[in-house]
């Protein structure tokens, strides 16, 4: 009994270090004070104030397009790398697989870094390297998602709707498309969540006066956080909380059927 009361409470006080930063920043988020040390009591005006912020706005803009249009990119791409790779013979499986897992376990600042090199080569840094590279870094989490709704896929049916006449478009929409559409939904959500919460591949590739939400609270840095930076801080952290939650969930339900 004493050693699972001391195997909760350490997991307890995990969890605390891990959220308790979070839970002060939230509760500063509707600090009617400036000031971190005082509580001037419960306000939305940050909240407010943070919607009339013009550069918030853009950063906000920027983050949400970016890490949307990359998602879909990626999805459709990812997809069909997918599916081009399920067909491959065992050996140049085996490389493609490995060479799909490098960028998830190469550190972020290496890929951020290894990008601008190749973007300065051929052109200026600016919104579409940053979604460029936005699209590169998330194939790989779709590649991984779709690959285990191909492994029991029934390639006879696919076979079979050619040879009753259907097209290839019209054959993939109705027999492999039913298969493998939760795991490519699962990550575009991935992909989704990824491309909002990255910085390191981000603030290597962006150019002047473009910013996403991560690159500018990291400038906000310097001249001191404001208050809606608090909200807007909120805001993403309960967004990438809802995706996840629902990644895991669609994970855990597509691994039960």
């Amino acid at each position: 009994m004493v050693k699972s009361f001391l195997e909760k409470a350490y997991v307890a006080i995990i969890f605390i270090f891990l959220y308790m930063p979070i839970v002060v920043l939230m509760a500063l988020s509707f600090n009617a004070s400036k000031s971190k040390a005082t509580w001037g009591g419960f306000t939305f005006d940050w909240y407010q104030k943070m919607f009339s912020d013009g550069l918030i706005m853009d950063a906000l803009t920027n983050t949400l397009t970016i890490a949307f249009i990359s998602a879909l990119v990626a999805a459709v791409i990812g997809t069909a790398a997918a599916i081009g790779i399920q067909a491959m013979r065992k050996r140049q499986y085996n490389l493609t697989m490995g060479a799909t897992n490098i960028p998830l376990l190469n550190a972020d600042i290496v890929t951020g870094i290894s990008l601008m090199l190749l973007f300065v080569k051929f052109t200026e840094l600016g919104y579409h390297t940053i979604l460029l590279s936005h699209i590169t870094f998330n194939i790989p989490y779709v590649i991984l998602s779709v690959m285990p709704k191909l492994y029991g896929l029934n390639k006879s049916t696919y076979e079979a709707a050619l040879d009753l006449g259907a097209t290839p478009f019209f054959a993939f929409r109705k027999t492999i498309w039913p298969e493998i559409s939760p795991g490519v939904f699962t990550g575009f959500l991935m992909a989704l969540t990824m491309s909002l919460d990255d910085f390191a591949i981000t603030y290597f590739n962006k150019g002047v006066g473009v910013d996403t939400i991560s690159t500018m609270i990291y400038a906000e840095l310097r001249r001191g956080i404001k208050p809606e930076i608090y909200a807007l801080s909120t805001l993403l952290f309960v967004t990438v909380l809802a995706l996840l939650l629902i990644v895991n969930y669609r994970s855990a339900k597509n691994t039960k059927s």
